[in-house]
């Protein structure tokens, strides 16, 4: 093999990694553009139905210690470590604790949320954004299996 063939095989590969970190940030993108359309769509649903909010607490990252936050919203899991607030915005619970934290609280940054909680996970558990979304409001209003609500989007 040349050099100049060397040159050109990894200008071909430079161009090929290029191109598949281009299409999964598109990918990525539009799941986190569907995930907030289900965000969205719930607050609009949950607020219809008068779900009450509840002021949203995070934990830190060992577990133990629970620090107050200024988020009111919606928990969407069990473990209280994912919610989103009245204003839209999906939140991930987990923050650095400490002193400073336990006494002048915190302040979870929203992030994205994603179509599959739980994907990637050790554990082999997931579940559908959609599916969480839908559990809540169907426990919160008293209307379990009611087919008289707007559908999620993309259902």
């Amino acid at each position: 093999m040349s050099a100049r063939d060397g040159r050109e095989w990894r200008d071909q590969q430079r161009q090929a990694v290029r191109a598949h970190a281009d299409a999964a940030a598109r990918q990525r993108a539009a799941e986190q553009a569907q995930a907030a359309e289900l965000v969205a769509w719930f607050v609009a649903e949950a607020t219809r139905r008068g779900l009450r909010t509840t002021r949203l607490v995070a934990r830190g990252y060992d577990g133990r210690g629970r620090y107050r936050t200024r988020l009111n919203g919606w928990y969407v899991d069990r473990a209280e470590t994912r919610a989103v607030d009245v204003d839209g915005r999906f939140h991930l619970l987990t923050v650095p604790g400490g002193v400073r934290a336990r006494l002048f609280g915190v302040d979870p940054q929203a992030s994205p949320a994603p179509l599959v909680i739980g994907a990637g996970g050790r554990d082999g558990e997931s579940i559908p954004l959609r599916t969480l979304l839908t559990r809540l409001l169907d426990a919160g209003s008293g209307e379990p299996g009611s087919t008289t609500r707007p559908a999620a989007p993309g259902a």
